[in-house]
C-alpha cells in the first residue's frame, strides 16, 4: 500500500489542524494505521493509532486528549484531528500501516508515508 500525508501548515498555539493520509490499494481496511512526528534534532516517535475496523486507539501521552485518530475504510483514508496545538508538537508528521497496534507502537510499521510538515507558532 502506498501511503501520502497531508494537511500539514503554519498555525499558531491553541488552533487546530487535521492531517490527512491517503492510501492506494484495496487492502487498506487491513491494515492498522498510524501517525508518528520527528521534531528537528529528534528521534522519530509514536502519536497515535488505531485497529483495522474495531476503532481500538491508542495515544502518546503528549498528545491525548487533544489529539484523535480516525480512519474512513470506504475512502482509504486515515486523519489525525489536533486539537490545542502547542509549539512542542511542531514536527513532520508521518502516517503508516502496520500490522499490530503493539508494533506500530514500537515504529515497526511496513508501510511509510511522506511527511507533512506542522509548525505550531507561540
Amino acid at each position: 500500500v502506498q501511503l501520502q500525508a497531508f494537511g500539514g501548515g503554519l498555525v499558531q498555539a491553541v488552533d487546530s489542524l487535521r492531517l490527512s493520509c491517503a492510501a492506494s490499494g484495496s487492502t487498506f481496511s487491513s491494515y492498522v494505521m498510524g501517525w508518528f512526528r520527528q521534531a528537528p534534532g529528534k528521534e522519530r516517535e509514536f502519536v497515535a493509532v488505531i485497529s483495522r475496523s474495531l476503532g481500538i486507539t491508542y495515544y502518546a501521552d503528549s498528545v491525548k486528549g487533544r489529539f484523535t485518530i480516525s480512519r474512513d475504510n470506504a475512502k482509504n483514508m486515515a486523519y489525525l484531528q489536533m486539537n490545542s496545538l502547542k509549539p512542542e508538537d511542531t514536527a513532520v508528521y508521518y502516517c503508516a500501516a502496520g500490522e499490530s497496534t503493539q508494533d506500530l507502537r514500537s515504529l515497526l510499521c511496513d508501510y511509510w508515508g511522506q511527511g507533512t510538515q506542522v509548525t505550531v507558532s507561540s
